[in-house]
């Protein structure tokens, strides 16, 4: 297989990006690969992924107004820096170039809020948590409307719910 930049030496380094359901890949040479900063991942940058993506990281930046000229008022990082290193300079760049990253990034992730990760006991801690005050609410309202057979129902659910052990305790051996 023959590297996908310079056309002539043998592909040793494979990268493959997925994107919306479709699959990106990229072979490269050895010498591609260390110019392009791909032997080491520390120094493997968004502008480096540009292979990848098959549009530049910086186009996005030059397509937002003034993004050739803008610059950070805070440490003065200009958009020909990002294309060069792939990376920003302070957080207050991540509002100056705010435009061109939320495009870029929705291409790269899945989208542009950090959502993070909880512990599999935590989410079914607060899922049963949230559960318990949703059919508290409605029974609270069942019994306002004097409708019993529905409370009577949300009762035995909220019992059956609150004598189930929590599940912390289900997953330990």
């Amino acid at each position: 297989m023959q590297c996908s930049v310079c056309k002539e030496k043998p592909a040793t380094v494979f990268l493959t990006h997925i994107e919306n359901d479709k699959m990106h890949k990229v072979n490269l040479c050895e010498d591609c690969a260390k110019t392009k900063g791909v032997d080491n991942p520390t120094t493997f940058s968004l502008a480096d992924a540009d292979l990848l993506l098959g549009l530049g990281a910086s186009q996005e930046i030059t397509q937002t107004p003034g993004g050739a000229d803008l610059k950070c008022p805070r440490c003065g990082f200009s958009q020909a820096d990002f294309k060069k290193t792939g990376r920003l300079g302070c957080p207050e760049c991540y509002q100056v170039f705010a435009g061109g990253l939320e495009g870029l990034l929705k291409t790269m992730h899945k989208g542009t809020r950090h959502t993070g990760k909880a512990p599999e006991a935590l989410r079914q801690l607060r899922d049963t948590t949230e559960r318990l005050k949703s059919l508290q609410k409605k029974l609270a309202k069942a019994i306002e409307s004097e409708d019993f057979e529905q409370a009577a129902q949300l009762r035995d659910e909220l019992k059956q719910l609150n004598e189930s052990p929590p599940p912390s305790a289900k997953s330990a051996p």
